[in-house]
Parts: structure tokens; C-alpha cells; sequence
């Protein structure tokens, strides 16, 4: 909502109902809220995709995955990492399309 200190901008809309946001909003995803017949609320937003919206519901792994990248940024590296040949193999054993 407009307060005091915020700036308005005169836009016109285009004969196809669009109107330029400016260089702020460029390559953005943006929600569209209307607030009434005479006003539209913009909000920046992101957007996860639903291959990935599963982590952002299950906190426990969410939480471990933060710490893992914190760990990694952090030069914390297991002392026994996993057997990259032992699973390959196994990997190639599973029967695939």
C-alpha cells in the first residue's frame, strides 16, 4: 500500500493491457493481487518448482540439507565418503529403461 515516503508513476497500458514495470521488475516473477476495481497489488515473488517443492514440505530434510551446504562451504567433509565405485556398480545392476 502507498505510504507517505513512496514515489507514484504515471503508466499508460498498452492496447493489449500491458504495462511496463521497469529495470527492478525485469526477468522477474511478479503476483498480481487486486485490491480493488481501481488498484492491483505487484509483489515480487519465486517460484519453486514442483520436482522441488517436496524438500521446501519435509523440514527435516530441508534442515539437513542447509547443513550439509553449510558443512560444504565450510571445507567439513566426511572422514569416510562413500565408495563412488561400490555404488556405480550397484548403480549399473539395477535394471533400467
Amino acid at each position: 500500500m502507498p505510504t507517505t515516503k513512496t514515489k507514484r508513476l504515471t503508466k499508460t497500458v498498452d492496447s493489449k493491457g500491458r504495462i511496463t514495470l521497469g529495470a527492478k521488475f525485469a526477468d522477474r516473477t511478479v503476483l498480481l493481487t487486486p485490491v480493488s476495481d481501481t488498484e492491483v497489488l505487484v509483489t515480487l515473488a519465486q517460484v519453486i518448482p514442483d520436482r522441488e517443492a517436496w524438500l521446501y514440505k519435509n523440514r527435516k530434510a530441508l534442515d539437513s540439507v542447509r547443513r550439509g551446504l553449510e558443512q560444504a562451504k565450510a571445507r567439513q567433509f566426511s572422514k569416510h565418503p562413500p565408495n563412488l565405485t561400490a555404488l556405480a556398480k550397484f548403480a549399473e545392476s539395477i535394471p533400467g529403461e
